[in-house]
């Protein structure tokens, strides 16, 4: 029988068993993009002018391609094992800032032009709540770009253990987005995700 553990100790665990998407052969790679590629950082609508956070940076899987296309990258992970692994994976991008710490607690000191998050929203239980915080930390203007798992499953199963998620639906999200002030721009339907993407009016 597989043991439940939390998001926490299921990301060390990955650290500790090397896995690290980073590293994926481009095969692996290329089957991670059908959550988030290139469909999803179009919608970011990115540019050398622009500071971006991502909520779950993980060990930088997506960092590594956003990093060159903004002024400055920021990236909160609830992992210190993930975070120290993503600083080792984006030593040679001098504009990414990596942050330990749960994104809805963390006490940030500055807004952002974008935010996005990938394969991270199914770890957060409070979902309206974490709405509005990305919501208080955009520019006017700002969008919030998300990527929706179209999987509806109570729980991510891997190997001996498997973690409690929290599935999300297209019309939850778009409900969480306009009582947050947000405006849902464009859902955009791909092979395993939806993605959603928010503007501050």
């Amino acid at each position: 029988m597989k043991k439940t553990v939390s998001a926490l100790e299921h990301y060390d665990r990955l650290i500790d068993e090397n896995n690290d998407p980073v590293h994926d052969p481009e095969r692996l790679q290329s089957y991670m993009n059908r959550w988030d590629g290139m469909p999803f950082m179009d919608l970011m609508q990115l540019d050398l002018g622009k500071t971006a956070l991502e909520i779950g940076i993980g060990t930088g899987r997506l960092a590594i391609q956003i990093a060159s296309r903004c002024k400055a990258l920021y990236g909160i992970d609830i992992s210190q094992k993930t975070v120290a692994r993503a600083k080792e994976n984006l030593a040679t991008h001098q504009n990414v800032f990596l942050i330990h710490g749960d994104f809805l607690d963390f006490p940030f000191d500055r807004t952002f032009d974008v935010l996005y998050s990938s394969l991270t929203w199914m770890h957060i239980q409070k979902k309206a709540e974490a709405m509005k915080k990305a919501a208080s930390l955009l520019e006017k203007g700002g969008r919030f770009v998300l990527s929706i798992d179209k999987n509806q499953k109570d729980f991510l199963e891997l190997g001996t253990r498997k973690v409690k998620i929290y599935p999300d639906s297209v019309n939850h999200i778009r409900d969480c987005v306009q009582a947050a002030g947000l405006v849902t721009e464009q859902v955009t339907k791909t092979a395993f995700a939806y993605l959603v993407a928010a503007v501050k009016i």
